[in-house]
């Protein structure tokens, strides 16, 4: 079963909550890195718990949640073994997978309503990598694949 560590800000919580039940439906061994409430906090310690559980390999993947999903993207792309993707589309969550390896989707809390998100982080979620080529350019600026 592949895990998945999720966290996100107070921006991002309702959204972290209601795609959840999806992971669990798409096979992923979950866990809740939080907050546990709406309550304000400061998005870099969510972005940064998951990114290291990430980039540790603890996890298989990690999806961050905020506002508009920018911080998340700042924070967690800081770390060498991260490819964190912003998607608020479906288009660049595919591809995201496809050309990028991403390994935390990043989703923007107020930018994307309930139904779209669940989409993204299905597309997102069952996306293989393509490989070859890409494989070959991502090795141009990523620490964490052979070169």
């Amino acid at each position: 079963m592949p895990s998945v560590i999720i966290g996100a800000d107070h921006a991002g919580y309702t959204l972290k909550e209601s795609i959840k039940p999806l992971l669990e439906a798409l096979g992923y061994n979950i866990t809740d890195a939080g907050p546990h409430n709406e309550a304000s906090v400061d998005y870099p310690d969510y972005g940064n718990q998951v990114a290291q559980a990430v980039a540790s390999g603890n996890y298989d993947c990690g999806i961050l949640i905020c506002g508009t999903g920018l911080g998340m993207s700042m924070v967690a792309n800081r770390y060498p073994e991260i490819r964190a993707a912003l998607c608020n589309d479906l288009f660049s969550a595919i591809m995201s997978r496809r050309h990028n390896d991403a390994n935390i989707l990043v989703l923007g809390g107020r930018v994307v309503g309930i139904t779209l998100a669940e989409e993204i982080v299905r597309a997102w979620a069952t996306t293989p990598f393509d490989g070859g080529r890409h494989s070959d350019r991502l090795n141009k600026f990523c620490r964490c694949r052979d070169a």
